[in-house]
């Protein structure tokens, strides 16, 4: 379904328990995953594989929780998670720097449609809105993610998305970042909790 966007493991095991529990589109959706404050997960041990930051990353992107512009269409993704040390600790203030290709599959070069940075809060938490990332040659959908704790080297990978025909093809593609997605009438509600070392 596509619609103008400006219109009014073990761990995986609990992902997809989350799954289950019907959520509403919320600007913090954390609660509906878990109990507000809980740890998310059992375990602390699956720090997600660098991969490619590609050639298409750009420095300096805008600090903002939402990508989706004005007359922006495509499928809503609500992207919600941790970040999380290797004791399960909350990582407060760590940078997550989102960007990834339009729903044509294209990437905006010249500007920063699409791209951005933000902040965990306190608990570790982050929301990202966007919409779904289109395929282009040679790829399967995906969101290219840079992660960053404070005092800490950056980690940059890339997130991909479950039952994509394409994933068995991509040679860059890794079923430990696979997003944890459910679907709703407007949109796609994703779950993915980041380990640094």
């Amino acid at each position: 379904m596509t619609f103008g966007l400006d219109h009014p493991r073990s761990r995986r095991a609990l992902l997809r328990a989350g799954l289950l529990v019907p959520i509403g589109l919320t600007r913090d959706i954390a609660g509906a995953w878990g109990q507000p404050g809980a740890p998310p997960t059992p375990t602390c041990a699956d720090t997600p594989p660098a991969e490619t930051e590609g050639p298409f990353f750009k420095p300096r992107s805008p600090e903002r929780t939402s990508l989706i512009e004005p007359g922006m269409t495509g499928m809503k993704l609500v992207l919600t998670g941790y970040v999380l040390s290797s004791g399960c600790k909350p990582v407060a203030h760590a940078l997550l720097d989102f960007w990834h290709a339009d729903e044509r599959g294209v990437y905006d070069t010249a500007g920063f449609r699409l791209r951005g940075h933000q902040f965990t809060d306190e608990r570790g938490h982050y929301v990202l809105e966007t919409i779904m990332p289109g395929v282009y040659a040679g790829r399967t959908r995906h969101i290219h993610v840079k992660l960053q704790p404070p005092q800490a080297p950056p980690l940059t990978t890339q997130l991909y998305f479950p039952d994509e025909a394409r994933n068995a093809s991509d040679g860059l593609f890794q079923t430990r970042l696979l997003i944890a997605v459910r679907t709703d009438a407007a949109a796609r509600l994703g779950r993915f909790d980041f380990v640094t070392a």
